[in-house]
C-alpha cells in the first residue's frame, strides 16, 4: 500500500510538472502571420494541458486516499500531507475555473505553485506518525482543512489571474485572455474562496475550543488566517462598493496571496500551538 502511495505521488509530480510546462508555453508569443495554425496548436495544447492536469489530479487523489487508508485519518495532520492537499486544491480549482473561462493561462501559474508544493513535500518526512491529542478530532479536522484546501486553491487562481492581468495591462498580447476576462476571473476566485476561508476560521475556533479550551488565542497561525480573511474581504468591499478594478485590485490580490503563504508556512517562523504541523 505504501508503494502505491509513492508511485502515485511521483506520477502526480510528473503530470503536474507537464501541465506547468505546457501551461507556461501559452505565454510564448505567436506569429501574427500564422493565426490559423497557432489557433490549432493552441487547441491541441489546451487538450494536452487538460489531460495532464486531470491525470495529475487523479494520481494525487489516489496518493491521498492511499495515505488515508494507511494512517486511518485524512491526509491533513502534518506539512507533508497538507502540502499535498494544498497542491490538490490548486489543480482542482484550476480545472474548475478552466471550465468556466476556457483558458489555462492563469492555471499555468497555479500548476507551477502546485508543483513547487509537491517538491517541497518530497523533502519532508512522510512516515506516518500517531496523531497528537489536538488533532484527534478527525471529522472536525478534516472539515477544517478541506475548507482551507478549497479557499487556498481558489485564492491561488485569483493570484495567478492578477499576475497575468498586470502583464496584459502593461503590454497586451493578442494570444492571451483579455484583461477584463482576467479581472473577472480574479473576482470570481475570491467569491469562491472567501466563504470557505470564513468556514476555516469558524471551524478552527470550534476545534481550538475542544483541543485547547478557548475559541481564540491569537496564535500566530490564527492571526495570519484572520489577516488573510481581512485582506480578501477588503478586496470584495473595495470592488463592490468603491468600484476598484484593474491594477489596484490585482495588487491587493497579490498581497492577499502573500498572506496565504504566510499562513501556510508561518508555523516554521513563528511557532505557536500549530508548530506540530
Amino acid at each position: 500500500m505504501a508503494s502505491l502511495e509513492t508511485i502515485s505521488f511521483v506520477a502526480a509530480v510528473i503530470s503536474i510538472g507537464l501541465s506547468a510546462v505546457l501551461g507556461l508555453w501559452q505565454f510564448i508569443p505567436r506569429k501574427k502571420s500564422s493565426a490559423t495554425v497557432s489557433g490549432v496548436r493552441h487547441g491541441v495544447r489546451g487538450n494536452l494541458i487538460l489531460i495532464t492536469s486531470l491525470s495529475g489530479l487523479g494520481f494525487l487523489t489516489l496518493s491521498m486516499v492511499t495515505r488515508t487508508v494507511i494512517t486511518g485519518h485524512g491526509p491533513f495532520s502534518n506539512m507533508y500531507e497538507f502540502s499535498m492537499a494544498f497542491s490538490w486544491g490548486i489543480v482542482a480549482m484550476g480545472l474548475f475555473f478552466w471550465r468556466r473561462h476556457r483558458t489555462f493561462v492563469a492555471s499555468a501559474i497555479g500548476f507551477v505553485i502546485a508543483l513547487g508544493l509537491l517538491l517541497f513535500a518530497s523533502t519532508l518526512p512522510s512516515r506516518p506518525v500517531p496523531l497528537v491529542p489536538a488533532l484527534q478530532q478527525s471529522i472536525l479536522l478534516s472539515l477544517h482543512v478541506a475548507a482551507a484546501i478549497v479557499a487556498y486553491g481558489a485564492f491561488t487562481v485569483g493570484f495567478a489571474a492578477a499576475i497575468v492581468y498586470l502583464l496584459q495591462a502593461r503590454r497586451p498580447a493578442s494570444w492571451l485572455p483579455r484583461a477584463d476576462i482576467l479581472d473577472d476571473m480574479s473576482y470570481h476566485a475570491v467569491i469562491v474562496g472567501l466563504p470557505f476561508m470564513t468556514l476555516v476560521i469558524i471551524l478552527g475556533a470550534v476545534w481550538a475550543d475542544l483541543a485547547w479550551g478557548r475559541y481564540w488565542g491569537w496564535d500566530p497561525k490564527e492571526t495570519a488566517s484572520l489577516v488573510t480573511w481581512l485582506l480578501y474581504a477588503s478586496y470584495l468591499h473595495v470592488r463592490m462598493l468603491r468600484g476598484w478594478r484593474g491594477a489596484r485590485a490585482a495588487i491587493l490580490l497579490i498581497v492577499g496571496f502573500c498572506a496565504v503563504l504566510l499562513t501556510f508556512f508561518g508555523n516554521y517562523f513563528f511557532g505557536g500551538l500549530h508548530s506540530y504541523l
